[in-house]
């Protein structure tokens, strides 16, 4: 496998699931001491992160049977989210942050239905990206993933246990998560010859 494509598909992956590991450090939290719960929140974890992965292939694949020169304006979704983060997290500042992990514990299919449901951006960034790289890259970048959901979880479990990292990236994930989409949908729009 390509390093520049393991390098693009890490980056990706974390810029898009900051808030995800933010969410995993609050359940690792809230479930420490009890019995196989980290066992239960990382197949969460996973499950919840493949049927965002199955959602975003299938959808790069109904794109690729567009016409190439409509691939390119497939960089408006990343653009359209990252501006839509922005707007929520400027809508939002100054507010109290409420957690979206509910307190007790964190079975599996739990788990699953937060990452799923967290995950629209992901298939909204994902989808341009795959349906433009092929079908040998799209696999590199699925590999990665789920690797690196490993990554996260491991992450997830340390933060839990550093209150002062899992605070800051609560407060400033929100910026670094628009600029990112924005950039990446711009970088998808100049790329294909739109812009």
């Amino acid at each position: 496998m390509d390093l520049g494509l393991v390098g693009q598909a890490a980056g990706l992956f974390a810029v898009t699931n900051l808030d995800d590991l933010v969410i995993l450090a609050l359940f690792f939290a809230r479930t420490s001491g009890r019995p196989g719960s980290a066992a239960r929140i990382v197949a969460g974890q996973y499950l919840g992160f493949a049927a965002i992965l199955a959602f975003a292939v299938a959808a790069a694949f109904g794109a690729a049977l567009l016409p190439p020169a409509l691939l390119p304006y497939l960089g408006l979704l990343p653009l359209a989210l990252g501006l839509k983060a922005a707007w929520q997290a400027w809508r939002e500042r100054g507010s109290p942050e409420e957690s979206t992990v509910e307190d007790g514990a964190a079975g599996p299919l739990a788990v699953a239905a937060v990452t799923f449901a967290n995950g629209g951006d992901n298939i909204g960034v994902y989808v341009p990206v795959f349906a433009t790289a092929g079908t040998g890259a799209m696999t590199g970048y699925v590999l990665v993933f789920l690797a690196l959901v490993a990554v996260w979880c491991a992450a997830g479990r340390f933060l839990a246990t550093r209150p002062f990292v899992a605070r800051t990236l609560a407060r400033w994930g929100h910026v670094v998560l628009p600029v990112v989409l924005v950039g990446l949908g711009l970088l998808i729009l100049v790329e294909g010859g739109v812009l």
